[in-house]
């Protein structure tokens, strides 16, 4: 297995508050996956990405499907080319799905970068717009956000689309950067903390 690039302080030798950060976020398998544990020298900034996550991709005020939102995570980690974030995010679009077949197609789409092979209307419309802003964000315009209107999509949706395309770019550039990587890793196994996402960010 490959190490990061920068030091990170193993779940066995981890004490005070990023001992406390740990035993909360580990997922049922009892893992820490290292997308969080990169952030162990500043536990701040560990529990700053998990607010980060658990608000964007995981509140239930989101009236997008979750399967959804993890596809949209999974194009842009492709787009990025970060293999971390689309593996583990894949497996968990591909389990909210429980269609092996209809996953299969998704990631055929995005390894193509059309993702119009898969997706038709409003979901579609999204995923345009989170390929441009991923590829381009400063020729963005309006009319992208005309066209997900025109499909059906609200405003409060349309800032779904927008903030979990940039958390991932966020998430991307933190794997990216760090050298981390998923070998060895259980993939697609979701941080067991399941209090309201509201909390994080505010002990």
């Amino acid at each position: 297995m490959s190490s990061p690039w920068i030091d990170i302080v193993a779940d066995e030798d981890a004490t005070g508050r990023l001992r406390t950060i740990y035993d909360r976020i580990r997922s049922p398998a009892g893992q820490i996956d290292r997308v969080m544990s990169i952030h162990s020298l500043r536990p701040h900034s560990l529990e700053g990405h998990m607010a980060l996550y658990k608000n964007v991709l995981h509140h239930s005020a989101n009236t997008l499907p979750k399967w959804y939102l993890e596809a949209i995570g999974v194009f842009v980690s492709l787009l990025n080319g970060c293999a971390y974030c689309a593996e583990h995010h894949f497996a968990g679009m591909r389990e909210l799905l429980k269609d092996d077949s209809r996953a299969v197609e998704i990631r055929a789409a995005f390894e193509q970068r059309s993702p119009e092979n898969a997706f038709h209307t409003a979901q579609l419309a999204g995923l345009r717009y989170a390929q441009a802003l991923t590829l381009a964000p400063a020729q963005m315009s309006e009319a992208l956000i005309a066209d997900m209107r025109v499909e059906g999509l609200d405003d409060g949706q349309i800032l779904e689309i927008n903030q979990v395309t940039a958390y991932f770019a966020y998430a991307n550039r933190t794997v990216l950067g760090l050298g981390v990587t998923h070998e060895g890793e259980q993939l697609g196994l979701a941080p067991s903390d399941t209090g309201d996402p509201d909390n994080w960010g505010h002990q």
